[in-house]
């Protein structure tokens, strides 16, 4: 359907999982496409040639998410590059998780730093850009446990739930210049990571959702999808949990 023909979408950590399956989404619309990761190695460089397999223009930039200069030089590359940047995706994310009387102060740091950081660091650097062309689409990739919590991870869910709040300010801040701001909440989602847990384990995640599954990467994408384009253009400020039903 071409949704996003002529626009031009940086998605941060997208060398693999949920952001490369956000990239390769916008890429089938029709978005020109940049990418970050911590290093170009040959991950990256396989998702380059998927995404340069749809016909559109792909730029792979290696930076590091949570530092507030690189981050900034990454948006100014892709502005030279394009001339005008229209979707940001805030992506980059790790875990440490433990629970809290065994978790480390550099692990709360580290956590904070990369997730919620980092978010503030690329919206600071497209907020000019977006504001100079008033329009433009910033989704951060929270998660259910910002929203619920969840034991074991109270790093992760404070740096998720901080998305939020900051995804929320910057929606008020930034609507009167056309710019809309959302957050997307993955539950339990199929990955590479979870492919490694017990079938057993498994199966006791999936009995606690509705739709009794997990999600795809590919399912989280659709939705980013539809708030990246003109579908959505009426939304923002707002929280779209992608979770078979699990948080209700």
């Amino acid at each position: 359907m071409d949704l996003l023909k002529g626009k031009v979408a940086l998605v941060t950590g997208a060398a693999r999982g949920i952001g490369k399956s956000v990239a390769l989404a916008f890429a089938a619309e029709g978005a020109d496409i940049a990418f970050t990761d911590l290093k170009i190695d040959e991950v990256a460089e396989a998702t380059r040639a998927e995404l340069e397999a749809f016909g559109v223009k792909v730029l792979a930039l290696a930076s590091d998410a949570s530092d507030f200069a690189s981050a900034a030089g990454a948006v100014e590359a892709v502005v030279k590059e394009f001339g005008h940047l229209d979707v940001l995706v805030n992506n980059a994310g790790i875990t440490r998780d433990t629970l809290m009387l065994r978790m480390t102060e550099d692990q709360w740091d580290a956590v904070l730093k990369v997730n919620l950081k980092s978010a503030f660091n690329f919206i600071h650097a497209v907020a000019p850009v977006m504001m100079r062309q008033r329009g433009g689409s910033i989704i951060s990739m929270s998660s259910v446990v910002g929203v619920h919590g969840n034991a074991g991870q109270c790093n992760y869910s404070a740096s998720k739930a901080g998305m939020i709040g900051l995804t929320k300010s910057i929606a008020q801040e930034l609507g009167s210049r056309g710019v809309r701001a959302n957050i997307v909440a993955p539950g339990f989602i199929l990955t590479e990571m979870t492919a490694k847990l017990d079938p057993e384990m498994l199966k006791a995640w999936e009995s606690r959702i509705p739709l009794r599954r997990g999600g795809t990467p590919e399912e989280v994408a659709k939705v980013c999808l539809f708030l990246a384009s003109e579908l959505s253009s009426y939304v923002t400020g707002q929280v779209i949990q992608i979770d078979g039903g699990m948080g209700m």
